[in-house]
C-alpha cells in the first residue's frame, strides 16, 4: 500500500513540475503570423505535415524527424517512389514510403550482454486524394503495407518499457496491412472524419509531432528524435491502445473550431486487450473488447521571439474482461494522460529553426492487468546546434515507468537516452543512440544495461 502511495506521489509531482515549468513561461501571444495550426493529424494541417516535413530532396527544406516516422506520421514519406514509377502525373495519387533499419549492441547487463540485434522496417503507402482524382470534395482514399523483420532487443537488455521503440511484440517476422481508411473533411476542414484501419498514435499522445506554423521559420520540426518506446506511445497504454504495429480498425473524429484548438475522439477494435494482434488481421474483431479515446489540445505562441508551444490531455477507457498474472481479472481498465513541448530558445529568430525545445509526459491508469501503471518522462532537442549542419539535431530524454509488480517486475523502470540525428542526403538521416538503463524492469535481479543503437532512416 504504501508503495502504491509513493509511485502515485511521484508521478504526480511529476506532472505538476511539467505543468508549472510550462505555466511558468509568459503568456503575451504573438501576432497572427505565428499562431500555430491545429495539432491533431486528423487535422488538414498535421495530415501535411509529413509531406511538408520531408516533401523535397534539398537539405534547404528538410527538417529533422521523429525516430519512426511510421509511428508518428500518417502520411510517410516523400512520395518520390510515386514519381520514379511514373505516376506522378495521375493526379492525386501519392506513392511513398519509408525504410527504417538500426542495429543495437547490449554492451553491459540485462540479460543477454555483448549480443547483438537487428531490425528493419519497411512501409509502402499510396494515398489518393478523391478531390483532384475524382471530384469528391474533401475526401481522401489511404492503404499501406508494413514489412517488419526484427530481433527481441528490449527482451534481451531485460528492459519491459523499450529502449528500442522500432520492435515491439512478437511475431517479430510481420507483413501486415498497416492501413486502410476513408478521410472525410467538412465545413471547411473544421471536421474531419476518418474510418477503417488506421493508428491511433497518429491522433492521440503524439508527442513527437511537430508543431506546423503559418511561419516556417517558427516551425518545431519533430519535437525529438528518442527512439525509445514511450515516445510513440505513453506506457500506461500499452496493452489497451493500438498503435505501432499493431493497428486497429475505428473511426476518429477530429473538429479544430480554431486555428490553434482541437477536440479529437475516436472508438476503436480493443481486442488488443485480449492479446490479439490486431496488426495481422485483415478484418475487424469487435468481439465486446473496445477502445475509446478523447484528447483536446491547445497550442501558443509566447513572447516576442514567438516561441511556440502545445499541451494537450486526454481520456482512454478500455472495455470488457482483462485477465492478468495469478487469476488477476478486470471488468475493463480506464487512463489519464497529458503532454506538452516547448520552444525554450531560438538561436535566430524569425531566419531558420535553430535552437532548443523541450517536452514533458506523463501517464496514470487503474488497471490491475495491464503492464504499466504510470509514467513521466521529459527531454530537450537542439535544432540546427552543429556549425554548417542547419539539419541535425541532438537530443536526450527520461522515460521513467511505474510496472505492475504482479509480473514479477521491479517497482519501476527508468530509461536516459542521447541520440545525434545526422542529415546525410536527400531524406535519408543517420542515428547513433546511447541507452543506459539503471533498473531493467524485467527482474529486480537484472543489472543494469548499457546500449548502443545505430539507426538508418530513408524517406522515399
Amino acid at each position: 500500500m504504501k508503495r502504491a502511495l509513493s509511485r502515485q506521489v511521484l508521478a504526480t509531482a511529476g506532472m505538476l513540475c511539467a505543468i508549472s515549468f510550462l505555466s511558468a513561461l509568459p503568456r503575451n501571444a504573438s501576432g497572427a503570423d505565428a499562431v500555430p495550426q491545429p495539432v491533431s493529424s486528423s487535422s488538414p494541417a498535421a495530415s501535411s505535415t509529413p509531406s511538408s516535413i520531408a516533401g523535397a530532396l534539398s537539405s534547404d527544406t528538410v527538417q529533422p524527424i521523429s525516430a519512426n516516422p511510421g509511428a508518428a506520421n500518417i502520411i510517410p514519406g516523400t512520395g518520390l517512389l510515386g514519381r520514379l514509377i511514373g505516376l506522378g502525373n495521375i493526379p492525386g495519387v501519392r506513392v511513398g514510403g519509408l525504410w527504417i533499419g538500426n542495429a543495437d549492441y547490449l554492451f553491459s547487463g540485462g540479460v543477454k550482454p555483448r549480443t547483438w540485434s537487428f531490425n528493419s522496417l519497411l512501409l509502402l503507402n499510396v494515398n489518393v486524394d478523391a478531390e483532384k482524382l475524382a471530384g469528391i470534395p474533401g475526401g481522401s482514399l489511404d492503404a499501406e503495407l508494413l514489412q517488419f523483420n526484427g530481433e527481441a532487443a528490449n527482451e534481451k537488455a531485460g528492459v519491459v518499457t523499450g529502449y528500442d521503440g522500432l520492435t515491439g511484440p512478437k511475431p517479430l517476422v510481420r507483413t501486415q496491412l498497416y492501413e486502410l481508411w476513408w478521410r472525410q473533411s467538412l465545413l471547411a476542414d473544421k471536421i474531419v472524419i476518418r474510418v477503417g484501419k488506421t493508428v491511433p498514435t497518429y491522433d492521440f499522445n503524439n508527442v513527437s509531432r511537430a508543431v506546423p506554423t503559418a511561419d516556417a521559420s517558427l516551425q518545431i520540426p519533430a519535437v525529438t528524435g528518442l527512439i525509445y518506446t514511450p515516445i510513440f506511445k505513453n506506457p500506461t497504454l500499452i496493452g489497451a491502445a493500438p498503435g505501432y504495429y499493431n493497428s486497429a480498425y475505428g473511426i476518429t473524429a477530429n473538429f479544430a473550431p480554431t486555428r490553434n484548438f482541437y477536440l479529437t475522439y475516436a472508438f476503436y477494435d480493443g481486442a488488443l486487450a485480449k492479446g490479439m494482434q490486431t496488426g495481422l488481421r485483415e478484418d475487424p474483431v469487435f468481439d465486446g473488447h473496445y477502445f475509446t479515446i478523447g484528447e483536446a489540445g491547445y497550442a501558443w505562441s509566447l513572447s516576442d521571439q514567438k516561441l511556440i508551444g502545445q499541451m494537450a490531455a486526454g481520456g482512454w477507457a478500455q472495455t470488457g474482461e482483462l485477465y492478468g498474472p495469478g487469476g488477476t481479472s478486470q471488468d475493463g481498465a480506464e487512463g489519464f494522460y497529458t503532454f506538452g513541448s516547448q520552444r525554450l530558445w531560438r538561436r535566430h529568430a524569425g531566419v531558420d529553426n535553430s535552437g532548443v525545445s523541450g517536452f514533458f509526459q506523463f501517464g496514470i491508469n487503474d488497471s490491475r492487468t495491464m503492464l504499466f501503471n504510470e509514467f513521466f518522462g521529459t527531454g530537450f532537442t537542439g535544432f540546427g546546434l552543429i556549425p554548417h549542419r542547419p539539419v541535425d539535431s541532438i537530443g536526450t530524454g527520461l522515460a521513467w515507468s511505474w510496472l505492475n509488480r504482479r509480473y514479477g517486475f521491479r517497482s519501476n523502470e527508468a530509461i536516459l537516452q542521447a541520440y545525434y540525428q545526422m542529415h546525410l542526403i536527400g531524406t535519408s538521416f543517420l542515428q547513433p543512440v546511447l541507452s543506459y538503463i539503471p533498473n531493467p524492469g524485467e527482474s529486480p535481479r537484472t543489472q543494469g544495461a548499457v546500449a548502443m543503437t545505430a539507426q538508418l532512416t530513408v524517406l522515399f
